[in-house]
């Protein structure tokens, strides 16, 4: 896989955090699941594929795979220690998502509070701006140099479709389903 192939793969690994079949302690902590389509593109490469993401307040666990269900990425967060392990085999390890970005893509994301925005908020107590649509539903959020848009929601108001941007990166996310 090449290095522009494998950055984005992870950066769309990074988007979702989802489940491996890793036990997040415990299981009640949990405070939601999804299921979906990742699209990534940065600079001239992309990507596409499932993802599966468990997210509680101590960690994360995300599966991406092929459009076909191969294994591209697995990340598992455990309190502020994150873990990727390709499909390669290959084990990257950080204090921090930030740190595994800048040593996996070249460059530093700020990931901080994209378990806020897949749920269609803002991170409380960082500064953003939003745009709301008449029905009170977030339209779009610019926070932590991340431009969010709401696209869609689901029956159950939650986000559905959304498209995320930050400096050359695009990664567009179709929840499935919701758990």
């Amino acid at each position: 896989m090449r290095r522009g192939v494998a950055a984005t793969a992870a950066a769309a690994a990074l988007l979702a955090a989802a489940c491996a079949h890793v036990e997040l302690k415990p299981p009640a902590e949990i405070q939601f699941a999804l299921l979906g389509r990742i699209a990534a593109r940065y600079a001239k490469d992309a990507f596409s594929g499932n993802v599966q993401w468990r997210h509680a307040a101590s960690g994360d666990e995300m599966l991406i795979t092929t459009p076909i269900g191969q294994g591209v990425a697995r990340i598992v967060r455990e309190g502020d220690a994150v873990e990727l392990t390709t499909a390669d085999g290959q084990d990257y390890r950080a204090p921090d998502a930030e740190s595994l970005t800048e040593r996996t893509l070249g460059f530093r994301l700020p990931l901080e509070g994209l378990a806020d925005w897949v749920q269609g908020r803002a991170t409380p107590g960082v500064p953003a701006r939003e745009q709301k649509a008449p029905d009170g539903k977030l339209q779009a959020l610019d926070q932590r140099g991340w431009h969010v848009d709401y696209q869609a929601y689901g029956d159950d108001d939650r986000p559905s479709l959304m498209r995320l941007t930050y400096e050359g990166i695009e990664l567009r996310l179709a929840i499935t389903q919701w758990k």
